[in-house]
């Protein structure tokens, strides 16, 4: 029984920790809250997370995890210690309509421009 104990144990100790770490959790920058962000990126504080939520309204949903350098504070460092955990998916998901009012702005600029070109 000591022998289970001293070498099976620690054994499955291990395998448990190394099961958890190839366990990353996964976010989607496009329809994360800056809580979830802040829990699941690497370096990325309350204040960052934040950031990257106002930009994804000021500016449209995000096409590439490289535009997260975009955000004020965040360099392609971060994108890169962080690129197994980014998803990049479509805006009209669970967390909001951000794509939505970019799209409709990009409709009423075409139809500006349009009218524009018939004069």
């Amino acid at each position: 029984m000591n022998v289970f104990r001293n070498l099976v144990a620690p054994l499955l100790l291990a395998l448990a920790f190394v099961g958890s770490a190839l366990a990353t959790e996964k976010v989607d920058i496009n329809t994360a809250d800056a809580a979830t962000l802040e829990r699941v990126l690497v370096n990325i504080g309350p204040s960052k997370a934040q950031a990257i939520v106002e930009h994804r309204r000021a500016n449209g949903p995000f096409r590439s995890a490289e535009q997260l350098a975009e955000v004020k504070g965040i360099g392609l460092r971060t994108v890169e210690l962080n690129r197994d955990r980014i998803v990049v998916g479509s805006a009209q998901g669970k967390g909001g309509n951000a794509g939505g009012a970019q799209k409709a702005g990009d409709r009423a600029t075409a139809q500006s421009q349009a009218k524009a070109a018939q004069r």
